[in-house]
Formats: structure tokens, C-alpha cells, sequence
């Protein structure tokens, strides 16, 4: 049986720390790909600030589950569909799969224009 070399054990462990690094990002990814698990973000894309946590009081106004979503501080009013996917009313026709993809499906709609509030009666 060869000796095990220094060689040998450097790349014997990169292996390891690769593979259990591609086992923890891929269970990771699906636990966050969740249809249920929607953590907090809040990021500058194209210039405008988006934010998403879950909604303290899901009222009668909220129809996203529980999910607050903001465009430079103003509310975003999103939904839930009954197939996971998430609307908003900037882009109504255009499901997407998480609440942040819906920010932004709104800040490349809106085209710089700023979002208006929603009123909710």
C-alpha cells in the first residue's frame, strides 16, 4: 500500500470540505426553496432599496401570507397564489417563485418611476 504524502492528504481533505460544502449549500438551497420558508432580505437592486420580512399582523390587507414586501420604504402589496408562486400589483401577470423575485419583477417594471402606496380599505 503507498505512503500517504502530504500531497495525498491536502487533496484527500479539499475533496472532503468540497463535497460536504456542496452537501450543506445544496440542502441549504432546498430548505430555502421551501414554498413556506421566506426569510427577511433587504438589497439595492438597480438602484432602488427592496426589502421582505414576514409580516408582524397579517391583517385582512395582507394576502401574501403573512409577507411584507418595500420598494424604497413604501409598501409593495404582494400575493400568494395558490400554487406558491408571488405576485404584486406592479407586475399582477407575472407570477414569480419568492417574494424578493417579485421586488424586483416590480423595480423593472416601475422603470424608475416611484411606487405609490397601495391603499388598503
Amino acid at each position: 500500500m503507498p505512503e500517504l504524502s502530504r500531497r495525498r492528504a491536502l487533496t484527500a481533505a479539499a475533496v472532503v470540505a468540497t463535497t460536504a460544502g456542496t452537501w450543506s449549500a445544496s440542502t441549504t438551497a432546498t430548505a430555502a426553496g421551501h414554498h413556506d420558508s421566506h426569510g427577511t432580505f433587504d438589497e439595492v437592486y438597480k438602484g432602488r432599496r427592496i426589502q421582505g420580512r414576514p409580516a408582524a399582523g397579517a391583517g385582512h390587507h395582507h394576502h401574501g401570507a403573512g409577507y411584507a414586501v418595500f420598494v424604497d420604504g413604501v409598501e409593495l402589496h404582494v400575493m400568494r397564489n395558490a400554487d406558491g408562486t408571488w405576485i404584486s400589483v406592479v407586475s399582477h401577470y407575472d407570477p414569480v417563485s419568492t417574494p424578493r423575485a417579485a421586488a424586483r419583477a416590480a423595480v423593472d417594471e416601475l422603470q424608475g418611476a416611484p411606487l405609490l402606496p397601495f391603499p388598503a380599505n
